[in-house]
């Protein structure tokens, strides 16, 4: 069993997926690591990534990111699950890093923010919106965070097994953060560049949007769970 698992999923990925297997390659030279990838795509990205060395899952034909997601954690068998999408967005020579904190006991999930200041990649209503979607969370459901949808994470697996998430629909990075915060995992967060694209984007911005409101108010019973719990505990203590 390796101790850390680099998972992405792909979906025409033909353009970016060498470079960024490559780069992952370079950043784990030395470490006891897999390559996974979850892919539904049409082009050649599952025939490139195999021949540079990733165990290649095909989900096809394609069942949505929160589905292509969850198989990707499900089937990751590191200690530590890293999350990245396959479009050389993010930082490969972080994984190591992010990857220390998990296995050390510093923390439970590491959440890289691209959000420390507006990436120049980053159109100006995505900026907004994702800072809107990260003050509804500490709002609503009292998380602390920048950014709720990033697509690099660092996991405990361990976590990952005992927590259930909802795969059907968009935005499952939502949950994949809020959720176990309100369960008491211990969550950091790093701030990372975050690089234009590679390829086309597969973003739809209007349901991304619903699902994503959708998901943080559904974990709403959850906080007040999580508050019962503690005044609980004050009480007996």
């Amino acid at each position: 069993m390796p101790a850390i698992t680099v998972a992405m999923i792909t979906l025409n990925e033909e353009a970016a997926v060498a470079k960024v297997i490559g780069d992952i390659q370079q950043a784990v030279s030395g470490l006891d690591a897999e390559i996974l990838v979850v892919d539904s795509s049409r082009d050649r990205t599952p025939e490139i990534a195999a021949a540079m060395g990733a165990r290649v899952l095909r989900q096809f034909p394609p069942q949505g990111y929160g589905r292509a997601m969850m198989r990707a954690l499900t089937d990751a068998q590191g200690t530590v699950v890293i999350t990245l999408d396959c479009d050389d967005t993010y930082p490969a020579d972080r994984i190591s890093e992010f990857a220390a904190a998990v296995l050390s006991g510093e923390a439970d999930l590491v959440n890289a923010s691209r959000l420390g200041t507006r990436p120049e990649s980053m159109p100006f209503a995505n900026y907004l919106a994702n800072r809107f979607f990260a003050l509804l969370a500490w709002i609503v459901l009292g998380v602390k965070t920048s950014d709720v949808h990033s697509g690099m994470r660092a996991y405990r697996r361990s976590m990952l097994q005992h927590v259930t998430f909802d795969a059907v629909g968009p935005a499952l990075p939502v949950e994949l953060l809020l959720k176990p915060a309100l369960l008491g995992y211990r969550i950091a967060e790093a701030f990372i560049p975050y690089r234009e694209r590679i390829g086309e984007t597969t973003l739809r911005r209007w349901e991304s949007t619903v699902w994503t409101l959708k998901r943080i108010l559904r974990l709403l019973p959850l906080r007040f769970q999580s508050h019962c719990r503690e005044e609980t505990v004050g009480e007996t203590g």
